[in-house]
């Protein structure tokens, strides 16, 4: 769908337009029904809904309500896809994307850098129900070509990776992956959904942790995932709404009012993000500066070509160590210690000790997640204040 839809409408415009459905009352401001049933006027009407419900005909709040089906048609619409389905958190929604379309003896081909949760679901959870999981380096475009084979039935990959900002070639993916039938599906949370290019490169689902930019406050836990028509209304809406992993209508309503100010929000954050990676790199108590907008990135020319942003968040690595990584996140007065990431407050995460403490220290080793490492996430301050703040703290590292 690109940036503006048949309308001409940029993405800010469709944020706040999109999927409106008004009450007979013409409220401006979107409605929150807070029902967990509907009712019909007849046993005949009852009957007929449950054999098919029309598009602003609803059954019961597990499988659909007017405030998320708004939400639905918003957010799926600014990424670029035909259709969503709204769940109560970023990992259901990753769940449940995989859950839905996997079965026992299929094979699934995903890149080892991937968030914890991601990383429980692929090798414990789905290899225990019979799926056979393959890890690989996700920067090497030769080993999807060797590992993608007749008989993988889907792909799995953070577009850009938590916490080590690896930026995949999606486009050779979802090439590679098509030519063998196999499904691609992302994982967006870290490209935000401003700067989403899932849809673009031919992403067959995009998963976004709505809990993230979406919200950006740090309010409410939610998900979504994103596809086409047919899967999103076919294996994934069957899967979710019989297992319960559908978003409450309060959720919705207050992430549906949030995506008016998220083009705004993210785009300031983004610039923050860069500024303060440039403005560290170089620093004599900073091993690297991990960020897609910056030459010196690994993968930055393919961010480049994807991507207008490298996003909001950006890591670093602290000379010295845990020791010394804990005196300079101790002596951060604006930034918050937490392990979220994409808040109007900054945030400084520890991955090695928190996010991804469970991870054996020979796959922290492999993916980078070092005792210096920190994952920054910038909010809506001002960045002379980030930027000072930093400073004194690396002073006292």
């Amino acid at each position: 769908m690109g940036d503006n839809d048949k309308n001409g409408w940029s993405k800010r415009t469709r944020a706040v337009h999109t999927g409106i459905r008004r009450s007979q009352y013409g409220e401006v401001s979107e409605a929150m029904f807070l029902t967990q049933g509907f009712v019909y006027d007849t046993a005949e009407a009852a009957e007929a809904r449950f054999i098919k419900s029309g598009d602003d005909e609803f059954i019961y709040a597990r499988y659909g309500n007017p405030t998320v089906r708004m939400f639905e048609d918003r957010l799926s619409d600014l990424l670029g896809f035909e259709d969503g389905f709204a769940c109560a958190s970023g990992m259901a929604a990753v769940n449940g994307a995989l859950m839905a379309l996997l079965k026992a003896g299929d094979h699934v081909v995903a890149a080892r850098a991937l968030f914890g949760s991601c990383l429980y679901v692929l090798e414990d959870v789905l290899r225990r129900f019979g799926v056979e999981v393959t890890l690989i380096d996700g920067t090497d475009n030769s080993a999807w070509d060797t590992a993608i084979r007749a008989n993988t039935r889907l792909v799995f990959l953070e577009s850009i990776s938590n916490p080590t900002l690896e930026v995949i070639d999606l486009a050779h993916v979802c090439a590679v992956a098509h030519a063998n039938g196999a499904l691609v599906v992302v994982d967006d949370a870290m490209t935000t959904p401003v700067f989403s290019y899932a849809a673009a490169c031919g992403a067959d689902i995009a998963v976004i942790s709505t809990t993230k930019h979406v919200d950006g406050q740090g309010r409410m836990l939610g998900g979504m995932i994103c596809g086409t028509r047919d899967l999103i209304r076919g294996p994934v809406e069957t899967y979710l709404k019989h297992t319960g992993g559908a978003m409450n209508p309060f959720t919705a309503w207050t992430q549906l009012k949030s995506l008016e100010t998220m083009d705004l929000r993210v785009r300031a954050q983004a610039s923050s993000a860069l500024t303060l990676a440039q403005a560290l790199e170089g620093h004599p108590k900073i091993g690297l500066v991990r960020y897609p907008g910056l030459p010196s990135h690994p993968q930055h020319q393919v961010a480049k070509a994807q991507s207008a942003s490298g996003g909001t968040v950006f890591a670093i690595d602290v000379a010295g160590g845990k020791e010394a990584c804990f005196r300079f996140l101790n002596a951060l007065e604006i930034f918050t210690i937490s392990n979220n990431f994409a808040d109007s407050k900054s945030i400084v995460t520890h991955p090695a000790t928190t996010t991804h403490q469970r991870l054996p220290q020979p796959q922290k080793d492999l993916l980078g997640i070092t005792p210096g490492l920190v994952r920054i996430s910038c909010g809506l301050e001002d960045t002379d204040d980030l930027l000072a703040d930093l400073r004194q703290a690396l002073d006292a590292a």
